[in-house]
Parts: C-alpha cells; sequence; structure tokens
C-alpha cells in the first residue's frame, strides 16, 4: 500500500511539475503541411505529459464522420485492434495485438513515468497475438461472421498476401503460412522467413512491424521503429531499426532500405508514381510545438536525419557525438502531419472512395508529449500528380470526449474494396466504417 501510495503521488508531483510549462505556442496547424513551422527546441528536463485517459464508447456513439459522410460500426467487442489488411475476396483480417513483454528501451524516471502514461491511455493491455478474420456476408457494412483465423503469434501487426501465401510481421520475425481464398481459420504453423529486430532478450521499443509487399511479390517491406528516442541507448542498440528493411521472399535476405526514420509504421505504394510511401513518428521532448510526425515518400538507400537531425538538416543538439556529413545528405519529408499527433495508419485513396480524389488516409493515434492535445483522428492529405498539396481533411473524429477522454484511438486504415474506409480503434475495441452518405444502404441510420 505505501508503494502504491507513494507511486501515486509522484505520479501527481510529476504532472503538476510538467503542467508547469511546455503548452503549445503554434497552432496545431501551424506544424502541417508541406512547409511547416518550425519553431527553436524548447526541451525540458522532465517531459511534458499530456493523455486522453482511455474510456471506451458508451451509450451507442460512434465517432464523427465529415460532411457527407456517414459512419457504423463494422465490427465490435474485439481485443486492442490495431491493424487491418482486405483479402482479395472482401475478408477483413484485423491483427488483435499489444507490445510484447520485456524491456521497453526507456528506463530511469522516463520509462517509470512512459508505463503510466501508457497505462492511462489504454496501451498497457495484454497482447492477444492473433488474427482475426471479419466477413460481411450480406453486403450491409457490418460483419455478420468472425473467426480465429490465426493465434499463436509474437505481437503480430503488418499483413501481406502473395499469390497463396499470407506472411505476417511479428514484433521478432517475419513469418508465413499457407492460404486459400475463403477459409476462415488456418491451423498450419507459421514458418519463419526472417527474423527482424526485436528477437530474443533485445531491447524493443517500438515493436510494431508494418509489411508491405512489391508488385510482383518478390520482395517485402517492413517498417522497424527505433529502441529509443534519441539513440540514449546507443547506437549499437539501432542495428537494423529506424529503418524500412527489405526482405528477399525466395531467400528470406534482408537490407535497409532506407534510414533514419524513427519509427516508419503505415506504408503504402502511391498509385500513380509507383512510389514508396510511410507516416512516420519522429521524436519526442523538443517542446509542445516539435517535431512534427509525417508522411514521405521513401527512396532506396536514402537517408532521412534520425537521430541526428529533423526535417532535413535540422541537427538535434541532443544527440552526441553527431554524423555532420550524413545530415548533410538527410531528405526532408514531404508532409507535415503535426506534432505528436503519432500517425499509423496509411492508405491510399486508389478508389476515390468518400467522394474525395487522389491523396492518402491516415490514422492519428494521438498525442502524449503535447499540451493541448492533437491528433486522435483520421485525415485525407490530397494529392496531385503523386505530390502532396494543399492541407490535410479530416474524415473522421469525435475520438475525445468534452472531458478529454479518449473514447477511442484511431490506428490503421484500410480500404475494403467496396466503397469503405475502415478503421480500427484499439482503445474502441472495434473497426469503424466510413462511407460517402449517398453510399450508404438505406437501412443504416446517420451518426450523429
Amino acid at each position: 500500500m505505501r508503494t502504491t501510495a507513494f507511486a501515486l503521488a509522484l505520479f501527481s508531483l510529476l504532472a503538476l511539475l510538467t503542467a508547469c510549462g511546455g503548452h503549445a505556442r503554434l497552432s496545431a496547424q501551424a506544424g502541417t503541411g508541406t512547409d511547416p513551422q518550425l519553431p527553436q527546441p524548447n526541451p525540458s528536463l522532465i517531459p511534458t505529459v499530456e493523455i486522453a485517459p482511455a474510456v471506451g464508447w458508451t451509450d451507442d456513439a460512434t465517432p464523427s464522420p465529415a460532411a457527407d459522410m456517414e459512419v457504423t460500426a463494422f465490427a465490435e467487442g474485439l481485443d486492442h485492434p490495431r491493424w487491418l489488411y482486405v483479402l482479395p475476396n472482401g475478408d477483413v483480417l484485423v491483427a488483435e495485438t499489444n507490445a510484447p513483454p520485456g524491456k521497453s528501451g526507456i528506463g530511469g524516471i522516463k520509462g517509470w513515468i512512459m508505463k503510466r502514461v501508457m497505462k492511462r491511455a489504454g496501451a498497457a493491455v495484454p497482447s492477444a497475438n492473433r488474427i482475426t478474420l471479419l466477413r460481411d456476408t450480406d453486403g450491409d457494412g457490418k460483419a455478420e461472421f468472425r473467426s480465429v483465423f490465426l493465434q499463436g503469434l509474437h505481437s503480430p501487426f503488418g499483413m501481406a498476401l502473395v499469390g497463396d501465401t499470407l506472411y505476417v510481421a511479428n514484433a521478432n520475425a517475419l513469418v508465413k503460412v499457407p492460404y486459400q481464398s475463403g477459409e476462415t481459420t488456418i491451423t498450419a504453423a507459421p514458418a519463419k522467413v526472417a527474423d527482424l529486430p526485436g528477437k530474443g532478450d533485445e531491447l524493443n521499443h517500438h515493436w510494431t512491424k508494418s509489411l508491405l509487399a512489391s508488385a510482383d511479390g518478390a520482395y517485402l517491406y517492413v517498417g522497424v521503429g527505433s529502441n529509443s528516442n534519441i539513440a540514449e541507448n546507443g547506437m549499437q542498440a539501432e542495428h537494423m531499426r529506424a529503418a524500412i528493411l527489405e526482405v528477399n521472399v525466395a531467400t528470406g535476405a534482408t537490407r535497409v532500405f532506407a534510414s533514419g526514420l524513427r519509427n516508419p509504421v503505415g506504408l503504402d505504394w502511391e498509385p500513380h508514381t509507383g512510389a514508396l510511401w510511410a507516416v512516420v513518428n519522429e521524436r519526442d521532448e523538443l517542446g509542445s510545438d516539435l517535431v512534427p510526425d509525417y508522411l514521405t515518400s521513401v527512396r532506396r538507400d536514402a537517408f532521412y536525419g534520425w537521430p541526428y537531425s529533423y526535417f532535413g538538416q535540422h541537427v538535434d543538439e541532443r544527440v552526441s557525438p553527431q554524423q555532420p556529413e550524413l545530415v548533410a545528405s538527410a531528405i526532408p519529408p514531404d508532409f507535415a502531419l503535426g506534432a505528436h499527433v503519432a500517425p499509423l495508419g496509411l492508405a491510399f485513396n486508389n478508389n476515390g472512395v468518400l467522394g474525395l480524389g487522389e491523396g492518402a488516409f491516415v490514422g492519428l493515434h494521438g498525442s502524449w508529449n503535447r499540451r493541448p492535445l492533437n491528433g486522435y483522428e483520421v485525415v485525407f492529405v490530397p494529392f496531385t500528380g503523386g505530390r502532396p498539396v494543399g492541407s490535410m481533411e479530416v474524415v473522421l473524429s469525435g475520438f475525445v470526449d468534452a472531458d478529454g477522454n479518449a473514447r477511442g484511438r484511431p490506428v490503421g486504415v484500410a480500404l475494403d474494396g467496396r466503397g469503405g474506409l475502415l478503421v480500427a480503434d484499439d482503445v474502441g475495441n472495434s473497426v469503424w466504417r466510413v462511407m460517402a452518405a449517398r453510399d450508404l444502404p438505406d437501412r443504416v441510420v446517420r451518426a450523429e
């Protein structure tokens, strides 16, 4: 009891101390777009902590869609759904998953703070370690059928189907299983294709491993986050991390495709140019206005700054020793999404759904290191000719209630092939479906 009381008192004291400063000086919009404002860094001994405590959805409430759009619950009652993959026959795979047990990569007082932040934010639940199949059997926008598709995994995240083989990116390895169209359960034991950073007793701060197949299926691309904020665990702990890896499907041979990306999560191919794009979570603890997370094209063998610099050649003075020659080659990202918004899901609008044109949908999981909160919504970044232009638009919001509590937090996003956008909500334990109002079946009532 004394230990618990002391911990609560210390956490309250830290919350009070962080409340004394660190408030954003710029608007949330100032840190977005192709030319965001980048003020002077404002680091502090104790990081700014502002979170939306997880409470879930009640009384049939739903997120709020943009004008001329509708939202319905495609599936509810899931266990921390994080990532989505739509199979060619329309079945939806959802990874019910969370961080594996073990060392987080953040020690000391910051590690202590982060554990409690994650608990309040709803991110400390045990991992279900499974993939569930959802099927809309009658086309009404709701999954009437579900089954455990694959289980016994290790914090699974990314999924990709190549021919008759389904690949899954666990936190520690890329694995594969045979797949036949229409089957609802796979009992075959997953076979390892390649190890991924995070195996054994390694630190495993950013555990998610996103996955994307090349057009010909010969290569798989894996997003791997850093093991720290700014390499405070040493660069030896960052081997093959803060990078997008390229895996040869036939041999399992793995190489770094691009580096200096602190935590690249959502990956997708831009449909007009065929270029690889990613959404990336940037570094923390430089103040509420820095550093904007971003959406960017990713070039082979390119370097994007982490940990030495951000947004091109903006040097992070906290990192020592520096690498000036490497910083000189750092490529600035294409589009800023806002400071600390935590972009996770990415899906290009290949089919012009929701009455929107060329562009990308991004799930913003929401901030913890900014005051006031930022993110907690799904946005659309418009493109022209394969490049982002203008300002991003909010597609789905209302995840935070009037009291500052998180009813949900958006993670993965995916087009369902039927004119809808699916959104995984790991706090609300749901998958939401957004559609243009004119496409909604008559029997579905517009969400308030």
